[in-house]
């Protein structure tokens, strides 16, 4: 595998590239929206992993007159069917990416983590991994920013936080499409997706890669060691 320079930013997603994703994610988007009279099947709920949350539900609100009152109550649902089930069956890390981590604060290589979680869950489930102080330069959530993935706006802001200007010099990693769709828009060095979230080689092959790894832990074979 050709190797390149080391970044000075890699921009991480969480569920699914960084954080384990045993279903939950998607059990308490199903379980929010039945309870507001909205059925959606899990290859939906696949299409628009990697969205913020909120505006994921907003796709399958029926639009009219009370659909923000509706995306809103929706959402508050999830938030707390997902509070829950992280509470309860607790997080975990994707193995090597705390290897990983490590490895690229051993050599200045700024980290930020991002996410289409609001602040709330984002700060839950960072306490729950031990990851609230130590591990990231910035933590960017989707309701930190005016537009969601496919928009290149948490990598953007992610990069104003972490002091870092050149976008070459940037590596973002997510498990979805959305992801890959976002570090094009922003036009960073390396776009690299990861097999241990949401979305399979053929999806992730056919969106805007430079990479595709089995996981985060692989993440330092791309560079040369130091």
């Amino acid at each position: 595998m050709k190797r390149t320079a080391l970044p000075a930013l890699v921009v991480f997603d969480l569920a699914g590239t960084t954080v384990r994703d045993d279903g939950q994610v998607p059990a308490a988007f199903a379980a929010a929206l039945s309870a507001h009279g909205i059925q959606v099947t899990l290859e939906q709920i696949a299409e628009v992993r990697g969205a913020s949350k909120k505006e994921a539900i907003r796709r399958f609100v029926p639009a009219g007159p009370e659909q923000a009152r509706r995306v809103e109550e929706a959402h508050a649902s999830f938030q707390t069917e997902l509070r829950r089930r992280y509470e309860t069956g607790g997080a975990s890390p994707i193995d090597g990416a705390g290897n990983t981590f490590a490895w690229l604060r051993d050599r200045d290589v700024r980290i930020a983590l991002n996410t289409g979680f609001d602040r709330t869950i984002t700060d839950l489930l960072l306490d729950a991994l031990g990851w609230s102080s130590g591990v990231a330069d910035a933590v960017v959530c989707g309701d930190d920013v005016p537009h969601g993935r496919p928009a290149p706006d948490l990598i953007l802001r992610s990069m104003e936080r972490c002091g870092v200007e050149d976008v070459r010099k940037v590596v973002n990693v997510g498990d979805t499409v959305l992801d890959l769709l976002a570090a094009h828009r922003a036009r960073v060095g390396l776009n690299v997706g990861v097999l241990s979230g949401a979305h399979g080689r053929a999806q992730l092959e056919a969106s805007p890669h430079t990479h595709i790894l089995h996981d985060v832990g692989e993440l330092p074979s791309l560079f040369p060691f130091r």
